[in-house]
């Protein structure tokens, strides 16, 4: 198949690309600029320039081809409401080019506050208070009425590889930042997680095999509590590992507490069964001990 994909060169684009290559599609990559291109010609990808916001160049790049992964999106919490209409606004673009000719349209979404204080499954729904200001699912599952194969695939809040990615990432870029790998109170939280290549394997399924207005997730363990992630961190870091207060979670966590004290679970039960899917890289704890390296080697 030609495919499509934006955010061909990001921590989980470049690998999908990676993936798609091996299974003998051509990909073309969406690129703003010229070393994102160069990223794509080496990984054997075809470039498109343009952007999110040139609503032409999205248009133009999914008129001639058999399907499109969506997966790039700008993460300037800053501007969240912004880019989720920014989002929007790509994905309608996309589709209307689509509509009517059954190819598949494949979309990327996440699973955390999906079911608070549940297990999230594939069935879920965004709920109606959601207080993410992004909503690409209803966006892109609206073009399954007219002739898209539309489909959803919900990552892990922490989707990692070689130690980086998602929510881990980001408290180990806090932990590297302050000195000391930190949860809060018991770290009796947890977050769901997945591979970035056992991710992309998703993707590609989800284009080959599918099926219209379906919901897959990328999530290959359930929950991995905040004080495993953080001891893990500590560990490979070789730095102290702390439990703040919630009252000293806003100091230490900065814009991140209110995700460093969320609890949620997700399920891929129904993706697994599916798609025959079935995650074999590394967990989440054994990729941060074997991926992240201290300041100073010892």
């Amino acid at each position: 198949m030609k495919v499509f994909v934006t955010g061909a060169t990001g921590f989980v684009g470049s690998v999908i690309v990676e993936e798609l290559n091996r299974h003998g599609h051509q990909v073309t990559g969406l690129a703003r600029s010229p070393e994102s291109a160069e990223k794509l010609k080496r990984q054997g990808a075809s470039v498109h320039l343009g952007s999110l916001e040139d609503l032409e160049s999205l248009k133009s790049g999914a008129k001639n081809v058999d399907g499109v992964i969506h997966c790039a999106f700008n993460h300037d919490f800053s501007k969240f409401a912004e880019n989720g209409q920014a989002e929007k606004r790509a994905i309608e673009a996309i589709g209307q080019t689509l509509k009517g000719s059954s190819r598949p349209l494949v979309v990327t979404s996440g699973v955390a506050l999906l079911a608070p204080g549940g297990l999230a499954v594939e069935a879920d729904s965004r709920p109606a208070d959601s207080p993410i200001p992004r909503d690409p699912e209803t966006v892109a599952l609206a073009f399954a009425n007219h002739g898209v194969r539309a489909m959803i695939v919900r990552l892990s809040p922490t989707t990692h590889g070689n130690g980086e990615g998602g929510f881990a990432g980001l408290l180990a870029g806090i932990a590297r930042e302050k000195g000391v790998s930190a949860y809060i109170g018991k770290g009796e939280n947890r977050w769901p997680a997945v591979h970035h290549r056992d991710a992309a394997q998703i993707f590609r399924l989800a284009l080959e095999k599918g099926t219209t207005g379906a919901k897959y997730h990328a999530v290959a363990e359930q929950g991995v509590s905040t004080k495993e992630i953080a001891t893990a961190i500590g560990e490979a870091l070789r730095i102290p590992i702390v439990s703040v207060s919630t009252d000293e979670a806003a100091a230490h966590f900065g814009w991140f507490k209110d995700f460093a004290m969320m609890d949620c679970l997700a399920s891929s039960e129904q993706t697994k069964a599916n798609l025959s899917w079935k995650p074999t890289h590394l967990g989440l704890i054994a990729d941060l001990k074997s991926g992240l390296k201290p300041e100073r080697e010892t």
